[in-house]
């Protein structure tokens, strides 16, 4: 997973002295806020409608226990005890004080992580599977190539300020588990007739109030051509984009209006005169950051033992939780195991402080360790024993982690919308929380099957007073 290198530790170690003295000077009025806002977005702080709010980077959704556990540290002595899982598979707190933000910047250094490019007008976290690396029918692990993107676009001078924020996903399975075509540029891993690795690239997806759909950029971009590729494309971006209407600015807008043969043509004029540059990636630095991504050393299962298959036979609701959270692992006798942050009548993605530390508690005695954030704002166990499942459970159903909804209706997505944000113009939270009690019986749940719900801010319609849906689940029918 993800690592410091010796320029990554300088760097954010100098970063946050820095802004420790530019809150310092905000707190003491030499700084306006319109000065401050543009050095606070830098630094992943945002100003909602009731406090500042910080958002953490969890690269390509990959962390581990101790990271988990100085989370929830964050959580308990500098909010109000809970962290909130987002679609980029970072983490963010929504009541930080000013004054304790460099502290916790700092904090977050000391176990490798920071907040650096998780807002403002830049490449944001590069988002990838969750399941990447134990998964089988992966073309290669994508979060090789998301840590390269990573290293390549941290504070890359030409796209600092990008006429909006820009995103990237990768995935390496036929199943898209990362929802690349919805994303600005969408990579899908795959090898061609002679076996080489090589990217295909979308461009030009997004949700929102205009939700898009990616188009085909180019069929295949060799590997050691990928950065260049991407950087013929953000230049286009960077020229063409829109800057006259942020509503208009991201680059499915200019694919729309422009058309995907006039970008195309863009985007090979100008790879063809930066093909053959700096940006061809050395094999070798592909090898060097490709064993940071060697995952843990598996033992053999036993696959002679059956208390698995007789917990299934025998417990129910442990079956109906398998049915939904457990996925095959390439490895035999071993799964993977989402935990869903989607608790009847909570909001989705928030977490407590003591459901952080159980998290990483069983990740060790589990998992070796590892943790996966989702775009879908769950988590992910993704190596353990079939033989360990049960107990696992047990323990997460004490921790309030067992609900057995993954890709059901009450596993769902929502935007904090106006119970936070500064630009909703809905409450998105309570709408969740209302459908989510409308069908709290699991079994009912399981009846409908699979069912993908995902609420935003944008649908104001949802709460004015003509609204049909609205009214049906005000009177709890």
């Amino acid at each position: 997973m993800y690592r410091y290198d010796e320029f990554d530790s300088r760097f954010v170690t100098q970063r946050v002295s820095q802004f420790r003295d530019q809150v310092e000077r905000r707190l003491a009025g030499e700084l306006t806020e319109d000065e401050f806002k543009p050095l606070r977005l830098m630094n992943g702080l945002y100003l909602q409608l009731h406090a500042y709010m910080l958002r953490v980077a969890i690269p390509y959704g990959s962390f581990d226990a101790n990271q988990m556990r100085k989370l929830a540290h964050i959580a308990r002595h500098y909010d109000k005890g809970y962290g909130h899982f987002t679609t980029r598979q970072n983490i963010q707190y929504n009541w930080p004080n000013l004054k304790d933000v460099p502290e916790i910047l700092d904090e977050l250094a000391s176990v490798e992580m920071h907040a650096i490019q998780t807002s403002g007008n830049c490449i944001r976290n590069t988002t990838s599977d969750p399941y990447a690396g134990a998964i089988a029918g992966e073309a290669v692990d994508p979060r090789i190539y998301c840590e390269i993107i990573r290293q390549w676009s941290s504070l890359h001078p030409e796209f600092t300020f990008l006429p909006r924020k820009f995103k990237i996903a990768v995935t390496a399975s036929a199943h898209d588990r990362a929802a690349i075509k919805f994303h600005d540029i969408g990579l899908l891993a795959k090898r061609n007739e002679a076996g080489e690795l090589g990217f295909e690239v979308l461009v030009g997806g997004g949700q929102g109030r205009t939700p898009m759909i990616t188009k085909p950029l180019r069929e295949f971009v060799a590997e050691k051509d990928l950065l260049s590729y991407l950087e013929a494309t953000l230049r286009v971006y960077n020229l063409y984009g829109r800057r006259d209407n942020k509503y208009k600015a991201r680059i499915k807008i200019l694919v729309h209006e422009r058309g995907i043969d006039e970008i195309r043509d863009r985007v090979e004029q100008e790879w063809a005169q930066i093909k053959d540059s700096a940006l061809e990636m050395p094999q070798e630095e592909i090898e060097r950051i490709t064993t940071y991504f060697q995952g843990p050393a598996l033992p053999d299962a036993n696959l002679d033992d059956r208390s698995y298959e007789v917990h299934k036979f025998e417990d129910r609701e442990f079956a109906q939780w398998v049915s939904r959270n457990v996925k095959g692992h390439r490895k035999a006798g071993y799964a993977i195991v989402d935990i869903s942050l989607k608790n009847i009548g909570e909001a989705p993605g928030d977490i407590t402080a003591d459901q952080m530390d159980v998290v990483a508690d069983l990740s060790e005695k589990y998992g070796f360790g590892e943790i996966r954030a989702t775009h879908e704002q769950n988590l992910v166990l993704p190596h353990v024993k079939t033989e360990d499942l049960y107990v696992l459970w047990k323990n997460l159903a004490q921790a309030d982690l067992a609900t057995g909804n993954i890709g059901l209706i009450s596993d769902m997505i929502a935007c904090p919308g106006l119970d936070y944000c500064a630009l909703a113009n809905a409450r998105a939270i309570p709408v969740a929380q209302l459908i989510s009690k409308r069908f709290e019986d699991i079994q009912q749940q399981h009846n409908i099957g699979d069912l993908k719900l995902k609420i935003s801010w944008m649908y104001q319609c949802l709460w004015s007073s003509p609204c049909r849906t609205y009214r049906h689940f005000r009177r709890g029918s």
